[in-house]
């Protein structure tokens, strides 16, 4: 249930031999994303249980989710970009039906991340599984 575009970049990772280049890969990705307006770094969008600081805002139009982030580590703002492209796009009621942990698995980030890492990437995804799940209400 991927979209487009996080099928394009699962056939980039295919490519990337090693954990190195798809972490260099991860980090080229934070840095192509656009940067979050610092008039939405609020506590309100700031999301828990990441080591780093990390937003998410929201942005719902016509039935379909999408956000924008940031992030003050280079990594974690790749990780956003991986989920952007994970969800954005799809329509409210399907975010939640995402299997976020075999989608990113695909890219084999599981195996690489560090535990607080993890812990921030599934903090992330709940944020962003709450918020359409809200909104499809």
């Amino acid at each position: 249930m991927a979209t487009e575009a996080f099928e394009e970049l699962a056939e980039t990772f295919e490519f990337l031999d090693d954990w190195e280049d798809r972490y260099r890969h991860v980090i080229d990705l934070g840095k192509a994303m656009p940067a979050l307006d610092d008039s939405f770094k609020v506590p309100a969008l700031k999301v828990q249980g990441c080591a780093s600081q990390v937003w998410l805002r929201p942005v719902i139009a016509g039935g379909r989710f999408d956000f924008q982030g940031d992030s003050d580590a280079m990594i974690v703002r790749g990780l956003i970009a991986v989920l952007h492209a994970l969800y954005a796009g799809l329509p409210v009621a399907e975010v939640a039906q995402v299997d976020a942990v075999a989608e990113l698995g695909r890219l084999g980030l599981n195996d690489h991340l560090s535990a607080q890492r993890s812990n921030g990437l599934r903090a992330m995804v709940e944020r962003i599984r709450d918020t359409a799940t809200a909104a499809s209400a």
